[in-house]
């Protein structure tokens, strides 16, 4: 029965993983499609390779996840909080797919194992989720307001006497490049935060020892599930991010993709902090809509993406410990 658990656990790991992916997807190349710069299959099958080899870039965030949020918990319950807060994080990211709304599968998964954590009466950390998790979720999205605003300003600025249409032939090239960052800096980000539950999974079920280096098949496995769920591709969330927050234009894309890449390389490998694509390049894209002009970014849109935000973690929580008393009932 446990190694049964176990595998279902791995299996539900696996599947939010391919969620995240076909979730995600868009984050990587919405800007690109939207601006003609690729194809999007083509810009679909960039992101799937550069996810995968991004998953391999590091392991910092995976530790973050398995060992700074919650206490690792033991045995059968400790395998029911797992599954339960990876219910709760795969439900709210098909319930905002469905509705094309680009929320974070990051904290759907933070607030899946709070959730769960708390529904079992496990330790959770709270200066961990504090300190990782809703700082950087209100930092990063401030970031990228920012510096997308700042990076559309400076690339107007250096390109202010060129002819409009070679620059947007030669941003449009120059877009392959920052997407392809951006798909790396989703893989590197996005995959270890699976890594770190399929590891949190081995440890309960003393498969592996706390301290162990994180298996190579659990990186395999997590890059390859995330770069299949990207290939899926994320049509809804897609034309939101392309589209419905302002129209884009090569210049515009490329500084988004940027400032999006540039953020997601810096918080892993210098704060090890597991952030969300989903609020960065968001946020970027509206920085660098407000240098049309403020008015020209649909606010509307960006008030109801906020607004997901928001909500993603309690929402997820709430479902993942319903998940975890339900499962408590069944197996009690």
């Amino acid at each position: 029965m446990d190694t049964f658990a176990l595998v279902v656990t791995i299996a539900v790991a696996l599947g939010f993983t391919y969620t995240n992916g076909f979730h995600d997807s868009a984050n990587a190349i919405a800007t690109s499609v939207s601006t003609r710069a690729l194809t999007p299959r083509a810009a679909l099958a960039m992101a799937a390779v550069m996810n995968l080899a991004g998953a391999f870039l590091g392991s910092g965030v995976a530790h973050t996840v398995s060992k700074g949020l919650i206490e690792t918990p033991t045995g059968n319950q400790g395998m029911l909080i797992l599954f339960s807060a990876l219910v709760g994080a795969i439900v709210w990211n098909l319930v905002t797919w469905y509705f094309g709304l680009p929320s974070s599968s990051s904290h759907a998964l933070f607030g899946g194992m709070v959730g769960a954590a708390l529904a079992g009466s496990s330790t959770v950390y709270w200066w961990g989720v504090w300190d990782k998790v809703v700082l950087p979720m209100f930092l990063s999205p401030l970031v990228g307001l920012v510096l997308g605003y700042l990076v559309m300003v400076a690339i107007m600025w250096l390109f202010r006497k060129a002819n409009p249409h070679k620059a947007k032939r030669g941003f449009r090239i120059a877009q392959t490049v920052s997407a392809a960052g951006m798909a790396l800096g989703h893989g590197l980000q996005d995959a270890q935060k699976t890594m770190g539950i399929v590891v949190m999974a081995l440890v309960i079920g003393n498969v592996e020892g706390p301290n162990d280096p994180i298996p190579v098949w659990v990186k395999i496995a997590c890059a390859v599930m995330l770069s299949l769920g990207t290939y899926a591709g994320g049509w809804r969330i897609m034309r939101t991010l392309g589209r419905k927050i302002i129209e884009l234009d090569p210049p515009q894309g490329f500084a988004a993709e940027t400032t999006g890449a540039s953020v997601m390389f810096s918080t892993a490998f210098l704060f090890q902090a597991p952030i969300s694509t989903t609020h960065v390049i968001t946020s970027a894209i509206m920085g660098v809509g407000a240098t049309k002009r403020v008015n020209a970014v649909r606010w509307g849109v960006a008030k109801n993406i906020i607004l997901g935000w928001f909500i993603t973690m309690p929402a997820a929580a709430a479902v993942a410990a319903l998940s975890y008393w339900v499962g408590h009932l069944a197996f009690a």
